[in-house]
């Protein structure tokens, strides 16, 4: 399959965003995630071959699913119209972080790295704490020109320095102190996707420019926990 017909289904389903459209159009649907856990999996596989740390979990066990949680949203749409998986060293679980594939139509793909998730307060912390303990090493990775030339660090910040840090205002890390979540973001074209020699090659050249991002916040959150569920 084409990725010019993952984007159609997807494209048909952000206009059709109805349980009656969307059973009718189950064989199409499973055709089409078969496709993409086919590129997960490649992807996958090509990506331990250069991170050990990225262990051989099957696509479906790191794709994300079509359905949506509606009970707290405004928005009711039952099905999100997009195709995402993460490629960590634990699968798809936010930490340790890992590589983070974004697809849907009208230019809004992208590929992504670092923490997404801002409510795990503890990570944060964690975090800021090797921010300031190796904030050289930090500051050698996300200035090196070649990392510079695709990504910048993304996420939710503060405007003014988190409680207890207001001493590190002058540090050469103040900013990133000020982070709750610290991700890194590349968007891609409809165009650079479906004009791709070798999408899979290519994504994995970026994606590895990523991997000491990771790897240093990895090594922060080493003594994560998730929180209990109540």
């Amino acid at each position: 399959m084409t990725y010019e017909k993952m984007f159609d289904y997807l494209s048909n389903l952000e206009k059709n965003n109805n349980r009656d459209w969307f059973h009718e159009t189950k064989q199409e649907r499973t055709t089409v995630i078969e496709a993409f856990n086919q590129l997960v999996d490649a992807l996958s596989q090509a990506l331990h071959e250069k991170d050990p740390e990225i262990p051989l979990i099957p696509a479906k066990n790191l794709t994300f699913k079509l359905n949506r949680d509606t009970r707290f949203s405004h928005d009711k749409a039952p099905y999100n119209s997009v195709l995402r998986a993460h490629i960590g060293p634990k699968g798809k679980l936010p930490i340790p972080c890992g590589y983070f594939l974004f697809l849907k139509p009208n230019n809004q793909s992208f590929l992504g790295g670092g923490l997404f998730a801002d409510m795990f307060s503890e990570a944060t912390e964690l975090i800021r704490q090797a921010l300031l303990e190796r904030e050289a090493e930090f500051l050698s990775i996300i200035e090196n020109p070649t990392f510079k030339k695709y990504y910048r660090v993304m996420g939710k910040q503060l405007k003014r320095m988190p409680r207890g840090y207001e001493a590190y205002a002058d540090s050469p890390v103040a900013e990133f102190l000020k982070y709750k979540s610290m991700y890194l973001e590349l968007s891609l074209t409809d165009q650079e996707i479906l004009t791709s020699d070798n999408f899979i090659t290519e994504t994995v050249e970026k994606f590895l420019l990523m991997k000491e991002f990771n790897q240093f916040l990895n090594t922060a959150l080493v003594d994560f926990h998730f929180p209990e569920r109540k």
